[in-house]
């Protein structure tokens, strides 16, 4: 079987993070109304200086200087409290047979704090990426080009689990194939978008054999499964 390198997206992807993230904007500015869920829509996957900017725009009054700070720590309190795993997602990273790692726009402490509360760092280790540190923010390539490499895989070798449309469109702007993890959708697979993370092996399977299927041979990789 060809060894494909599985890179995951974190927030809504791997950690129930979406709506804690949105809530912290309710909590702080007195002005924005939107229900949670429509915020969580408006903004999902996308760099937190865009998000504020917008809200600037729509509040029509500017943020305090130090709103990121007072915004990271309310971050921090709601994950400390009620942050849990995406359903399923302890176990399918067991089952996983494929090498992974994660690629996120967030800052290293706060995906370094999710994963902790949530206990799935041993999961990853070192294997872990982010836009802070790269410089580059989803729809951009970057993120996961540097993630590849660093990883020792080539753009074609890789398939990336994704929450959010910016995340999808920076994985086809890198060359790789994507999956589409929608927890609100139909029940079951259709094509390439998935909504419970017990099916993702499987389809990490087929999409393996076929690319075995197509090469005739195993896919090199400097890289062992974890």
């Amino acid at each position: 079987m060809p060894t494909l390198l599985v890179i995951f997206d974190l927030d809504g992807t791997l950690v129930d993070s979406e709506t804690l993230c949105n809530q912290a904007f309710l909590d702080l500015i007195p002005a924005l109304t939107d229900p949670v869920d429509v915020l969580v829509n408006r903004y999902r996957g996308k760099k937190l200086a865009n998000i504020l900017r917008d809200i600037e725009s729509r509040i029509d009054a500017p943020l305090a200087e130090n709103f990121e700070q007072l915004y990271r720590h309310r971050v921090a309190e709601q994950f400390r409290t009620d942050l849990k795993p995406i359903h399923g997602v302890p176990e399918m990273l067991g089952a996983l047979r494929h090498p992974f790692c994660i690629a996120s726009s967030g800052p290293p402490a706060k995906i370094a704090h999710a994963l902790a509360v949530t206990n799935l760092a041993p999961h990853f280790g070192k294997r872990i990426f982010s836009s802070y540190e790269v410089g580059s923010w989803k729809p951009e390539p970057g993120l996961f080009l540097h993630a590849a490499a660093a990883m020792g895989f080539a753009p074609e070798h890789c398939v990336v689990v994704e929450d959010s449309p910016v995340g999808l469109e920076a994985a086809a702007a890198a060359g790789m194939r994507a999956l589409h993890y929608t927890p609100q959708g139909t029940s079951g697979v259709t094509g390439n978008t998935f909504s419970s993370m017990s099916a993702l092996p499987a389809l990490l399977r087929g999409m393996a054999a076929s690319a075995q299927a197509i090469t005739g041979r195993d896919t090199p990789s400097t890289t062992r499964s974890p």
